[in-house]
């Protein structure tokens, strides 16, 4: 057997170390006895540690090596000593045999000191266990990496099993049997699951003619994880259905619908869209952390300049505030952003969405609702007899919402609203384009800020190099001097993409008096920007171009998300 170090108490040991308090560990012992959950998970729970911090204070205390799972590649035949179901259920994974002794595993654990997983652990494979300490999300992922598909199959191959010799039946009540059933709701479940924890804010099911494509969207790209037979199609569309709130038996028309889920203790709200294609529906989830939407705006990726600017804006007690880019490209977050700051006590805010997409606290949220005639427009005239102090409209879409949302802002409100337009002058000409005069938008505009996400380079493998000259010109560096910028390469951190994470570059426009005088005279785009540039606006492809020669993404990601500047 493995060689037992001495037990000491979690709580003890992030006392040790300082993590928490005492007062800290009191009520995280009460709260743990009353859900009956492991300390080290309420802990994490109530906030007052991430699981990293217990990685490194039970190393540090216990002396036992940690593990970066993401570096690791597990070879086969350790992977293969134990199932997949009992290393989840200890929240376990060997990844490498301990070179002192053939006969110990090295085995990456979230509790190094769980006697009955080492134990299960020895029984099953005959081999003593090495604990290694590991985050519990890092373990999920590794577990998700090696045998998520496995998982998939299994449950895809045993949907088919119970399938087989059932043939013809049509029946609707039949399907919601059959798509009850725990085959497709395990498939499903992993699916959501492993989307989830590899960051992704899509899931693309989509119909082949004799396959099922499934592709999930992280850091902006689509990339194909699974295939699976085209006669699964019906059950998977029908469990998405039932747990979306839609119409099962309807298979002719596009369906929207939401539902939450919880995974490894983060809730997500996933809205859901069908749409009937040539060879079967095609269904798109979008997955939304509920509490991602409000950050801290340090986060967003603001330089130091463009914080200050947006602090600026946001001072303003009535006005228009737009914030402008295409689908995903982080409007959402920049909006609620700015409400969680304006968020006071002594202020009103009310906001018309479709859909809501986080629930704030203190905000008082309008769902927009069609079939009630709960059109944005109707909302807004609603809103304005609530005594609001500030307003947010999900988008302004049409000429009438934009009419009311300027007087909105000139009889004394704070209205702020998203856009899609390709940069921040070309949102003053979508407005007046919209109906809206040029006098009254001088009047009532504060600030445009246009945003795009880059995705930024792996820190662990992204590859230095010089740049040309024409990549020079485009980054407005001279000719002459030496620069140097670096490219993706991918490693098993980033699953081999070359980028982890994406961060914000921001156009932000002010109102200036010299560009109120050009709005109300009906100036062009190009005459607005060149203006807004010689009162300091600093363009998107600038902003791109600072975290090029920052080293943080890459110039390849400058060109495709600034292209049209």
């Amino acid at each position: 057997m493995a060689i037992r170090k001495e037990k000491k108490r979690i709580g003890d040991i992030l006392l040790e170390e300082k993590v928490i308090s005492s007062a800290q560990l009191e009520e995280a012992l009460v709260k743990a006895r009353e859900s009956r959950k492991k300390l080290g998970e309420t802990v994490v729970e109530l906030g007052f540690v991430t699981e990293q911090d217990i990685a490194r204070a039970l190393s540090s205390q216990l002396g036992f090596e940690q593990v970066n799972l993401a570096t690791v590649l597990i070879p086969e035949n350790i992977l293969n000593m134990v199932s997949e179901q009992v290393l989840r259920k200890h929240v376990m994974i060997p990844y490498a045999i301990d070179q002192g002794n053939i006969n110990m595993v090295k085995v990456a654990m979230a509790d190094p000191m769980d006697m009955s997983a080492i134990d299960d652990f020895f029984i099953i494979t005959n081999h003593q266990v090495t604990p290694v300490v590991s985050t519990t999300r890092e373990i999920l992922l590794a577990l998700d990496r090696y045998y998520g598909d496995m998982e998939t199959m299994r449950a895809a191959q045993e949907y088919a099993r119970e399938r087989e010799g059932i043939a013809n039946r049509q029946q609707e009540a039949d399907i919601a049997q059959d798509v009850t059933s725990s085959p497709v709701v395990q498939l499903v479940n992993s699916m959501v699951e492993q989307a989830a924890r590899q960051r992704a804010s899509d899931i693309h099911i989509e119909a082949k003619e004799d396959s099922v494509r499934v592709r999930f969207r992280i850091d902006g790209s689509l990339y194909e994880k699974f295939t699976y037979s085209i006669h699964l199609l019906p059950a998977i569309i029908a469990r998405l259905k039932i747990v979306g709130g839609m119409d099962i038996s309807e298979k002719r028309k596009p369906q929207d619908g939401r539902f939450s889920i919880t995974v490894d203790k983060i809730e997500f709200d996933v809205r859901v869209s069908v749409l009937p294609t040539v060879f079967g529906e095609k269904c798109v989830m979008r997955l939304a952390q509920k509490k991602a939407l409000t950050r801290d705006k340090k986060e967003l990726g603001f330089s130091k300049a463009e914080l200050a600017d947006f602090d600026d804006i946001l001072k303003n007690p009535n006005g228009i505030i737009l914030v402008t880019g295409p689908t995903g490209s982080g409007k959402s977050t920049t909006l609620y952003t700015a409400l969680s700051e304006l968020n006071k006590e002594d202020v009103n805010i009310v906001t018309v969405e479709d859909p809501v997409e986080a629930n704030i606290n203190g905000i008082n949220q309008v769902q927009v609702n069609v079939k009630a005639e709960l059109t944005f427009a109707n909302a807004l005239r609603s809103i304005l007899r609530q005594d609001p102090d500030i307003i947010m409209i999900g988008e302004i879409r049409d000429g009438e919402t934009a009419a009311i949302a300027v007087q909105a802002s000139i009889t004394g409100h704070l209205v702020v609203s998203t856009l899609h337009t390709n940069s921040a002058a070309g949102s003053i000409n979508r407005l007046v384009n919209m109906g809206v005069e040029g006098y009254l938008l001088a009047d009532s505009l504060v600030g445009v800020i246009a945003q795009r996400l880059v995705r930024r380079l792996c820190p662990h493998c992204k590859r230095a190099c010089e740049a040309a000259e024409f990549e020079k010109s485009i980054l407005g560096v001279e000719s002459a001097a030496n620069v140097t910028i670096y490219e993706p390469v991918g490693c098993e951190q980033c699953d081999k993409t070359g980028y982890t994470g994406r961060i914000g570059i921001y156009e932000i426009m002010k109102i200036t008096p010299k560009l109120k005088e050009l709005i109300s005279k009906g100036a062009g785009i190009i005459e607005l920007k060149d203006a807004a540039m010689s009162e300091g606006m600093h363009t998107l492809r600038q902003s791109a171009s600072e975290l090029v020669l920052e080293g943080v993404t890459s110039f390849s990601e400058l060109m495709k998300t600034t292209f049209e500047n």
